[in-house]
């Protein structure tokens, strides 16, 4: 059996129910939970929207291989309403995604799936559920845990964005 992680998220409709029933049929047709992280609230990445998304990561114990893994998660994308896969960075609001993030220490690079998810370490709504359930979880290819990556990432998005607060004196 192994150990694959995979994130999730939705922007429409009743997005809690959303994660919920994408877990339930990911236990069903994927493998055993091991672990599923708190529902993060967060904004849009790569693109405009009104529409907020709600974020998880769970890690399942399977016995398919990493693309029939990849299959079964686009099969129920399909079930769950989905119409079309983001390509080539272009990002629309969405009923799910279910992307395989990690696949045991798996690392290949081939035109259907890169593994590990090539810009995981680069997206907090990912890295932030993902330390929750995985903070000792060694990255594959960049050979730091999944919390180390994180708060990488939280101190880069601080000088990039930071936050600001207006203090008003009359």
């Amino acid at each position: 059996m192994s150990k694959v992680y995979l994130s999730l998220g939705t922007n429409l409709g009743n997005k809690a129910e959303n994660l919920r029933q994408a877990v339930r049929k990911i236990t069903e047709q994927i493998g055993d939970l091991v672990s599923l992280s708190a529902f993060y609230a967060t904004e849009p990445w790569g693109f405009s929207s009104e529409h907020t998304f709600l974020n998880a990561a769970i890690c399942i114990e399977t016995g398919l291989d990493p693309y029939a893994v990849l299959h079964r998660t686009k099969e129920i994308e399909r079930d769950l309403g989905r119409k079309h896969k983001s390509a080539n960075r272009v990002y629309s609001d969405r009923l799910i995604d279910i992307d395989l993030l990690i696949y045991e220490q798996v690392s290949l690079q081939e035109e259907e799936l890169t593994l590990p998810h090539p810009l995981m370490a680069e997206r907090l709504f990912v890295m932030e559920p993902l330390a929750e359930i995985a903070p000792h979880l060694i990255h594959p290819t960049m050979n730091k845990t999944i919390g180390q990556l994180q708060e990488e990432l939280k101190e880069k998005e601080k000088r990039i964005s930071p936050k600001t607060e207006w203090i008003c004196s009359i």
